[in-house]
Order: structure tokens, then C-alpha cells, then sequence
């Protein structure tokens, strides 16, 4: 797995006109590449008049799935230069979605290019980005009386609490970097008297 990667802070949309045409990309983060493409066929529901609804995605920490359109743009002058953009910001789990309105000036395959990929890079800019980091997830389990304190203790020193469960004892997941493991586990041990449970579990990303 990445160490890390970054994806856009929120979803949203970001307006341009450029040579009298409306340009509006919507960006949304996408856990998957079904999530990338029930955002687009919802942006295309909310514009059915619009000239063009062109759209890349970028899924995968690895950027293993990038996927592009150009929605009857000339080829290649829509879609591959908002992929581009998007893999140019590092950015990953994110799709954009851009709707073109025609303004009646046509702007050529360079104009068009610089249109799409910009108005996603302005886009970008607009919404932020965040990074989330590798995390290895440990659970430690700990009697109800002393659940409440180290609870607090692990928010108050900076642990990504991610989960507690209730149950004949507390289980509460936390997210560490993996080089934080093995001091996490004497720092647990010291503040429990060593009655606390530990299990290593896998791994998952959180923000950094």
C-alpha cells in the first residue's frame, strides 16, 4: 500500500467562461470506481441540455483505475487533459465531471485542452485538498472502568481513535502508523498496568 495519497477535501462545484462558453466542474471524492460513475450519470441528469458532460476519474491510493471522456469533444481535448491535471495534483478516489455550455465561439483543440484542464486545476483550488495517510489498525480492549480515561488519553496524545464498541468489555480501534506500533504497545501497557488487550489487525487510511 501508498503511504499516503490526496484526494479532494469535499465535493463541489467550480464555475469559468471561457470564450462565452460556460464551463462548470463538478469534483466529488469517489471510494470507488461505481461511486466515480453514479456522480457523473447524476451531474448529466442534473444538465440533459448541456453541449458536452466530459469526465475523469482517478480510483486507487496506486492510481490503479484512471478513466476518461470526452463526451463528443474532439478527441482527446477534454477528458485526458482533466485526467491529466488530476494526476499532475497527485490527486486519487476523486472524479470531475465538466459541463460545457456552448457560447458560440469555438476555442480549437488547444483552446479546448487548456479549458478542460484548467477550469479542474482552478476547481482543485477552490475546494482543497487533504491527505490521507497509511494507518495500521490495532484494537485494544479494556474494562469498562478504565474506558472512558484511556479513551480520552488516546484523543488527548494524538491517536486517530476510529471505533469503540461496547460489549462485555470495550473495544476501541485505533489507527497508528506502523512505526508507532511497538511504542504504542509499552505506552498501553504502562497506562493499564498491563490489563489492557491488544490485537493487530490490517491496515486502512485515514487523514494524515
Amino acid at each position: 500500500m501508498q503511504e499516503q495519497y490526496r484526494t479532494v477535501a469535499r465535493a463541489g462545484v467550480h464555475e469559468a467562461e471561457i470564450g462565452r462558453s460556460r464551463f462548470l466542474c463538478a469534483l466529488a471524492p469517489a471510494a470507488t470506481e461505481r461511486e466515480a460513475q453514479d456522480f457523473v450519470a447524476r451531474v448529466r441528469r442534473e444538465h440533459p441540455t448541456a453541449s458536452h458532460n466530459c469526465y475523469a476519474y482517478v480510483i486507487g491510493a496506486d492510481a490503479s483505475v484512471q478513466k476518461a471522456s470526452d463526451d463528443g469533444e474532439p478527441g482527446g481535448t477534454a477528458g485526458v487533459p482533466m485526467l491529466q491535471m488530476l494526476m499532475r495534483r497527485e490527486v486519487r478516489y476523486t472524479v470531475a465531471v465538466v459541463t460545457r455550455y456552448y457560447g458560440g465561439v469555438k476555442l480549437g483543440a488547444g483552446g479546448l485542452i487548456r479549458a478542460y484542464g484548467g477550469v479542474v486545476g482552478e476547481a482543485l483550488d477552490a475546494l482543497g485538498t487533504i491527505t490521507r495517510q497509511r494507518f495500521r489498525l490495532v484494537t485494544v480492549t479494556v474494562d469498562h472502568q478504565r474506558a472512558g480515561r484511556l479513551e480520552n488519553d488516546l484523543r488527548t496524545t494524538g491517536r486517530a481513535v476510529r471505533e469503540v464498541r461496547y460489549a462485555d468489555a470495550v473495544a476501541i480501534e485505533v489507527g497508528l502508523p506502523e512505526a508507532d506500533v511497538e511504542p504504542f504497545r509499552a505506552w498501553l501497557a504502562d497506562a493499564t498496568a498491563g490489563t489492557a488487550g491488544f490485537e493487530l489487525g490490517g491496515e486502512a487510511y485515514g487523514d494524515a
